[in-house]
C-alpha cells in the first residue's frame, strides 16, 4: 500500500510538471503582426520623448539663428535649453559627448556675428564666423567645422540613440515602444517623409527624417523595414513572454537600420561634398554648401562614438574621423576639403568604402544613398 501511495505521488508531481512547463514543451503559435501601428496611447505613453523632441527643436533653431550675418547667439541660450527639463537632452547624453556639448556651444556662439573664409588661415579667421549667402549661408569655427551639425546631428547618436538603447533593456513594457518610436523621430503614421507643408507634425524628424531620404518607399527600404519591425516589435510585447524571440529580433532588427540609416546618410554627404568639390570652378555659394555637407558627415560619426549595442566600432569611428580631417581631440583642419579638394577627396572614398564593408550595402542601395528620395518622389 505504502509503494502505491509513493507512486501516485510521483505520477502525480509528474503530471503537474507537465502543466508547468507545457508553455516551454509546446512552441507558441506564430506572432500574428497586424497591418499598422496601434496608436491608442501614443502620445500619453511618449510624453517625455515627444517633449524632448520639441526641446531639441528649439534647441536646433536657436543655434541656426547664427547662420544670420551678424546676428549673435549665447551660450546661456543654448545652455539653457540643453539642460532644461527633466529628463532634459543633457541627461540623455553619453557621458563622452557631454562635456563636448559644452565646448560645441562656446565655440558656436564665438563664431556668430562674424565672418569666415575658408581661404584664409585660421588665425586670420578669428574665432569663425558665418560662410556663404542666403539659405546658402553657414556658421563654421576658424577651422571649417560647423559646431551646428556637430550639436544637432551629434546628438542624433549621442543623445536619441542612447536614449533608445534604455528603453529597450530588460523586459521591455509597453509604453516603451511607443517611446522608442517617438525618440526615432516618426509617429504612428508613419509618413516616410520629412515635408513639413504636406505632412505638418505628423512629418518625420531626426533620424527617421534621414530615413525616408535614403528609402524609395518600397518594402526593402530602411524606412520601410523599420516600420513593419516598429509594428511587429509593439505586437510582440503586446503578446507577452513568450514571444520574447519575437521582441528581441524586432529591436535588433530597428536598431541595426537605424544605425544604418546614419552610415547611409555619411555616404550621402560625403558624395555631396566630393561631387561638388570636384568641380573644374566652383561658386561660393557651392563651396558654402559642401562645407556644409562635410560638417554633417563629422557630426553624424562622432556622436556615435562610445554608444554601446552598435556594429561600427569606437576604433572604426575615429579612423574615419581622422581621414575627414576631424581627429578626435586634435586640432580639425576642415578647410582643407575646400582649399585643397585634389589631395583631400580621396579620404571621402575610403570614409565611403569603409562604411559600405561595415554594413554590407549592395550596389542598389548605395545608388539609393546619394539621393534625397523624398524630394525626388515629393512625398
Amino acid at each position: 500500500m505504502q509503494r502505491f501511495f509513493i507512486h501516485a505521488s510521483i505520477c502525480a508531481a509528474f503530471v503537474a510538471s507537465l502543466v508547468l512547463t507545457s508553455c516551454d514543451l509546446f512552441p507558441p503559435e506564430a506572432l500574428t503582426i497586424p497591418q499598422s501601428y496601434d496608436s491608442t496611447t501614443f502620445r500619453t505613453n511618449a510624453t517625455t520623448e515627444l517633449r524632448l523632441k520639441s526641446t531639441l527643436v528649439a534647441f536646433v533653431d536657436s543655434a541656426k539663428t547664427g547662420r544670420i550675418q551678424g546676428r549673435k547667439v549665447t551660450v546661456q541660450t543654448l545652455q539653457s535649453l540643453y539642460t532644461s527639463g527633466s529628463p532634459s537632452l543633457s541627461d540623455i547624453t553619453t557621458a563622452w559627448y557631454r562635456p563636448r556639448m559644452a565646448t560645441y556651444i562656446t565655440e558656436l556662439a564665438n563664431a556668430s556675428g562674424t565672418s569666415y573664409d575658408p581661404a584664409r588661415t585660421p588665425a586670420q579667421n578669428g574665432q569663425g564666423g558665418v560662410f556663404g549667402i542666403g539659405s546658402g549661408a553657414y556658421l563654421f569655427d576658424e577651422n571649417g567645422l560647423e559646431m551646428e551639425q556637430m550639436i544637432e546631428k551629434g546628438l542624433f547618436g549621442a543623445a536619441l540613440y542612447n536614449h533608445a538603447l534604455t528603453l529597450v533593456a530588460g523586459d521591455m513594457p509597453l509604453a516603451n515602444v511607443d517611446k522608442f518610436l517617438a525618440i526615432y523621430g516618426a509617429s504612428p503614421s508613419f509618413r516616410n517623409s520629412d515635408n513639413v507643408s504636406k505632412h505638418g507634425a505628423e512629418r518625420d524628424f531626426f533620424s527617421a527624417a534621414y530615413s525616408a531620404r535614403r528609402c524609395d518607399n518600397s518594402t526593402s527600404g530602411l524606412y520601410r523595414a523599420m516600420q513593419r519591425d516598429f509594428i511587429k516589435l509593439q505586437a510582440a510585447v503586446k503578446a507577452g513572454s513568450r514571444y520574447s524571440n519575437d521582441r528581441r529580433a524586432a529591436i535588433d532588427s530597428l536598431l541595426l537600420n537605424w544605425e544604418r540609416t546614419n552610415a547611409a546618410t555619411v555616404i550621402n554627404y560625403c558624395i555631396a561634398v566630393t561631387t561638388t568639390m570636384s568641380k573644374t570652378t566652383t561658386t561660393l555659394d557651392e563651396r558654402a554648401r559642401a562645407l556644409h555637407a562635410y560638417g554633417e558627415c563629422v557630426g553624424f560619426l562622432t556622436g556615435w562614438r562610445t554608444v554601446s549595442r552598435k556594429r561600427i566600432t569606437d576604433a572604426q569611428i575615429d579612423q574615419y574621423l581622422a581621414l575627414l580631417k576631424a581627429p578626435i581631440d586634435g586640432t580639425p583642419t576642415s578647410f582643407q576639403f575646400i582649399t585643397d579638394p585634389v589631395s583631400s577627396l580621396p579620404n571621402l572614398q575610403t570614409v565611403i568604402a569603409g562604411l559600405r564593408g561595415i554594413y554590407g550595402f549592395s550596389d542598389m542601395q548605395m545608388d539609393l544613398f546619394r539621393r534625397n528620395l523624398v524630394n525626388e518622389q515629393m512625398r
